[in-house]
């Protein structure tokens, strides 16, 4: 087996939620659920339409989220969670995700299981070409394996490697409000139908026409 394919695990959980009233409590379910995926750091961003707010810190994700108040605080009906596994970096809160980043048109909430090694590029091109244009430029020169979750105040974009190295599905709840995971247990957890595996390449936006 090449060193380059023995060098890909599948360790760090996503979990993101679009259009649920309570969407940080079900992303904390969820990500309960894919806590074997990593204990290293743990956070959530939310969204209500026109902010986002974000918590996260190191450890696992009941420390992360020992107090109530931190949860509530993340209001809004969408949201992404991240639990990380240590593939590269220190254990440092400037590692734990989701990062949150405000361009000049608005925030970028991010969540990825991989390892981003053109995370200046996609931050410039991000904000100076358009959002998905250079998502999807940015996405075709990544190497290796990669999922994705970006929550923007109004979108939700799952976003997966071409060899589809890494998984990633799509639930939805019985309301209609869609969920993107690493795992179906995490689907499981909170009563979500599965849909289908996100494709090979494919890049996806949720967003209130669907």
């Amino acid at each position: 087996m090449p060193t380059e394919i023995k060098g890909l695990n599948e360790e760090c959980g996503v979990f993101g939620v679009f259009d649920a009233a309570n969407a940080s409590q079900l992303t904390y379910y969820g990500l309960h659920t894919l806590q074997h995926r990593g204990q290293e750091g743990a956070g959530i961003v939310s969204t209500d339409g026109t902010e986002l707010y974000q918590h996260r810190d190191r450890g696992l994700l009941a420390k992360v989220f020992a107090d109530p108040a931190e949860l509530k605080r993340l209001k809004g009906n969408a949201a992404i969670g991240h639990v990380r596994y240590g593939t590269s970096g220190h254990n440092s809160i400037a590692n734990v995700q989701p990062f949150l980043f405000h361009f000049h048109d608005g925030a970028v909430a991010l969540a990825h299981n991989g390892n981003l090694t053109n995370a200046v590029t996609l931050r410039r091109e991000l904000e100076n070409e358009g959002f998905i244009p250079a998502l999807k430029k940015s996405l075709n020169l990544v190497h290796g394996g990669f999922a994705y979750l970006l929550l923007q105040k109004d979108r939700l974009i799952a976003a997966l490697d071409p060899n589809g190295i890494r998984p990633l599905c799509i639930g939805r709840l019985e309301n209609g409000a869609y969920v993107v995971a690493s795992e179906t247990c995490a689907l499981d957890i909170i009563s979500a139908q599965f849909v289908r595996d996100v494709l090979p390449g494919e890049l996806i936006v949720i967003d209130k026409n669907g």
